[in-house]
């Protein structure tokens, strides 16, 4: 049986409307059930997925961490750089404090003695096997010659041994070459100190009627003229009476730490202070 012509259109439309029916049919039918190959492709799949996911996105934080704990070693470096020179301005500057507190202190011995004075600098404290010296930065292109007295703010230091131009060698008072007449502050005994070593020095020709007690100043007596009177030398650490001996064995311990000097006053004799 033939359809009418006019009818054919609807009758397209009726079909195509079925087909898409049941076409969202089966595909509703398909989301809401997984067929077995399905199942177990999903079941392998997953798993796997996970995996790639944990792991990308553990190397994500990872390098995430990295660039973190590079900017923190950038950081870090840089704070300790600015450590470093905060900590290398600061001991500038503590030096500065206490050079001025050494210089201060050999103002004040200069403006104590009535002499001229010529300031200088220790650049080397090495002493020779022959002779416990210093080397100081000026010479007698500053006016310095043999002979002439060596103090420092702590007391007597030595004199000139040899001198060129700008530099001079100072023989310590602690040499055993180094002799200079002294007193005891306390009762006016008077000897000859003379260099020991390193550490101390020997108080001689101290009679035995002299009561000498540890712990008595020894000063310059400036009766030999090179040294003015009352400088401080040292001391007093032992003294001991030897019988049959005229005079005591004394042990005097230095005022100045030889050690550790690093500026130092030369006095300048003059014509006025010799009378």
């Amino acid at each position: 049986m033939l359809i009418p012509r006019k009818y054919h259109p609807h009758i397209t439309a009726a079909v195509l409307l079925i087909l898409s029916l049941v076409i969202i049919s089966y595909s509703a039918s398909k989301f809401t059930e997984a067929g077995f190959l399905r199942k177990v492709f999903i079941e392998i799949a997953s798993p796997v997925t996970n995996i790639v996911n944990i792991s990308a996105k553990g190397l994500t934080d990872f390098w995430e961490r990295y660039l973190l704990l590079v900017k923190i070693e950038e950081e870090n470096k840089k704070l300790r750089e600015e450590k470093t020179a905060l900590n290398q301005q600061l001991n500038t500057y503590r030096e500065g404090y206490y050079e001025s507190i050494r210089l201060r202190k050999l103002l004040e011995l200069k403006n104590v003695l009535s002499y001229k004075f010529q300031a200088a600098r220790v650049v080397d404290n090495k002493s020779n096997a022959l002779f416990k010296t210093i080397l100081i930065d000026k010479g007698t292109a500053d006016g310095l010659q043999v002979g002439y007295p060596v103090l420092s703010a702590e007391g007597v230091v030595g004199k000139i041994m040899e001198s060129s131009w700008h530099y001079s060698h100072v023989l310590l008072l602690i040499d055993k070459n180094s002799n200079i007449d002294a007193v005891v502050q306390r009762n006016r005994a008077h000897g000859i100190l003379q260099g020991a070593g390193i550490s101390h020095y020997n108080l001689k020709y101290i009679s035995h009627s002299e009561n000498i007690v540890p712990g008595d100043t020894v000063l310059s007596s400036g009766m030999a003229g090179l040294f003015p009177k009352g400088l401080i030398l040292g001391t007093i650490n032992t003294a001991y009476r030897q019988e049959h001996e005229l005079f005591q064995k004394i042990d005097v311990t230095p005022s100045v730490d030889f050690s550790k000097l690093e500026e130092v006053l030369v006095l300048l004799p003059d014509k006025e202070n010799n009378k």
